[in-house]
């Protein structure tokens, strides 16, 4: 059968031996990076040594947990299955390893972060280089997606932190700092709503707007307002990425349906202006980092989480805080 191996049934002590070598932390690794090669530079040994491992996993449960598509690897149903249950193994050793070098004063290790693209591309360069100043040893890898999927890879534990907005309540999940954020239009001082001081809906769409796409946070919260408009509204364009949305505006074509986060530099600079949006009872976008609830983190990750949560504390709002050099 495509996907198995034949092999004779394990004990109970030949799996216990089996999940207690190598192989399983490789494992992790390459299932994480969906690269041998990355694998084993991280790891810093032989591809050969890693793809020798990961075979040895694999006779020995007698399934395949890789398939080759493109050129590209690709977890196997038997894969996902032992990933999920691999991380709640190694993840103790990980701990151990870090504690242990701290002690040595190595201080080494990694941090896993997830962001969303307005934080990931103001705040978080300042955080991570002043981190790394700090802890040259200390390894950080960054990967910048929507807010629902920072979520839900930190609850696979595929990440350490999570630099998100939320809108919705969460299971399993710390918000260790939550800022809110106005919703608001973003438009050249030139443009007509610029003469407004709070807007509403119904006058920016009078105008050309750009409109962030479903898969960004804002829109989740705009969205029961669009719902109640007559008719949909003319010339719109929609994007997925923040900044994106931040160049049609400055563009002068198309007010922006955005938050100050990221853009407060422009903002002050009088490049863009931000009128909040005047809608009743219209939310604020929350903001958090995140971590997951009971997951005691390794040495790495809870100095990045201890280094956050310093800034933000002496930050007052998260503008103030973006603004100041973020």
């Amino acid at each position: 059968m495509e996907g198995t191996h034949p092999r004779s049934a394990l004990s109970a002590t030949s799996l216990a031996r089996l999940f207690h070598t190598p192989s399983l932390l490789y494992f992790v690794s390459v299932a994480e990076t969906l690269s041998m090669r990355e694998t084993a530079r991280r790891l810093n040994v032989a591809s050969s040594a890693v793809a020798r491992q990961i075979g040895h996993l694999e006779d020995s449960l007698g399934m395949l947990l890789f398939s080759r598509e493109s050129k590209r690897l690709r977890l196997t149903p038997a894969g996902e299955v032992l990933l999920r249950h691999a991380r709640d193994l190694v993840r103790p050793l990980e701990s151990a390893v870090s504690e242990l070098d701290l002690l040595a004063g190595l201080r080494s290790g990694t941090v896993r972060i997830a962001t969303v693209e307005s934080v990931g591309l103001t705040i978080l360069p300042r955080l991570i280089a002043e981190f790394g100043v700090r802890y040259p040893r200390l390894q950080v890898e960054s990967r910048i997606a929507a807010s629902g999927d920072v979520i839900d890879l930190l609850a696979n534990a595929a990440v350490d932190i999570g630099f998100t907005f939320v809108t919705r309540p969460l299971r399993d999940i710390d918000v260790a700092v939550r800022r809110d954020l106005p919703i608001g239009v973003v438009m050249r001082p030139d443009h007509p709503l610029a003469a407004l001081a709070e807007p509403h809906f119904a006058d920016c769409f009078q105008h050309a707007c750009a409109m962030p796409a479903r898969s960004l946070s804002i829109r989740q919260v705009i969205e029961p307002y669009l719902a109640r408009l007559p008719e949909p509204p003319h010339a719109l364009v929609e994007s997925n990425s923040v900044r994106m949305l931040f160049e049609l505006a400055r563009s002068g074509r198309y007010a922006a349906f955005l938050t100050p986060l990221g853009i407060e530099r422009e903002i002050g600079s009088g490049e863009v202006i931000f009128r909040p949006i005047a809608d009743r009872a219209l939310p604020l976008n929350r903001f958090a980092v995140i971590v997951r609830s009971g997951a005691g983190l390794r040495f790495a990750p809870a100095a990045f989480f201890d280094h956050v949560r310093t800034y933000f504390d002496g930050a007052g709002t998260l503008s103030e805080f973006a603004a100041n050099g973020g």
